[in-house]
């Protein structure tokens, strides 16, 4: 935007018939003096004129710098109304498998906690494997099918399943050999169960843990007892993780696409 001011116009105005009448009469001095009055007013004309170009583009940095932060403003009310949405999901999904798991749970046979932000059920071994076995009891299968069934309605999730022991050692004629690979075994075994029950394969996965991620201390027959059981966590969708894209594009760490079946 360009401005120029009225003193400004009216100088130029003014300057232009003197400049004509005082060429044409001859008269030097007069015309001198006023071509330099004409001069003085010009170079006060192009003042104004840069003056108003700046304060003109100071106008249009101002406006677009606001327009900036309304667009800002904007997206983090965006991101908030969707973590609301998140969370109200995450929310609604504890809700309903609390009520869909809750005979189970009022039977002392599965707890269901918060760990690091993510939901998890946890089953004692005692109802679910033999002593230092690997192989579901037929109270862990009827147990399990339950959870399975609640599990497989859950479509946009995935389910690590964890196996922990004590820290007494297994003993030397037990196959497995460490409380590692006993642990491990008892997770495979119940993530073969829920497939087998209908929960997609795709969504499950088994770790073990040994000894080394006690609940309680290992003193004791109950402290023992807490600390051999089995986690299935509930690991969080990829709309509730951090946007990593530009991450991803910037140091070339996209995972390659999956196989198709």
């Amino acid at each position: 935007m360009k401005f120029i001011s009225n003193r400004s116009y009216g100088a130029m105005r003014v300057c232009l018939p003197i400049l004509f009448v005082f060429a044409s009469s001859g008269c030097n001095d007069e015309l001198k003096a006023e071509l330099e009055k004409c001069k003085q007013q010009i170079f006060i004309v192009q003042k104004d004129k840069r003056d108003c170009q700046k304060r003109s583009d100071e106008l249009t940095q101002s406006v677009m710098s606001a327009q900036e932060q309304l667009k800002q403003a904007d997206d983090l009310k965006k991101d908030f109304e969707k973590r609301q949405e998140l969370s109200k999901e995450r929310l609604d999904t504890v809700k309903d498998i609390l009520d869909q798991l809750k005979s189970i749970i009022e039977a002392g046979d599965l707890k269901v906690r918060i760990k690091r932000g993510k939901m998890t059920l946890e089953l004692p071994t005692a109802i679910l494997f033999d002593s230092g076995k690997a192989d579901l009891s037929d109270k862990g299968k009827e147990t399990l099918a339950s959870v399975a069934g609640v599990l497989k309605k859950i479509g946009d999730r995935e389910f690590q399943v964890a196996g922990h022991t004590d820290n007494v050692k297994v003993s030397e004629a037990n196959p497995f050999g460490d409380n590692w690979h006993l642990s491990t075994a008892r997770a495979i075994s119940v993530v073969l169960f829920l497939q087998d029950k209908g929960v997609k394969p795709r969504q499950l996965s088994a770790a073990g843990y040994a000894q080394y991620q006690p609940t309680s201390p290992n003193k004791g027959k109950k402290g023992k007892a807490r600390n051999r059981r089995i986690e299935i966590t509930l690991m969080p969708n990829l709309r509730e993780l951090p946007d990593l894209t530009e991450i991803e594009e910037q140091f070339g760490l996209k995972e390659p696409p999956l196989p198709t079946e």
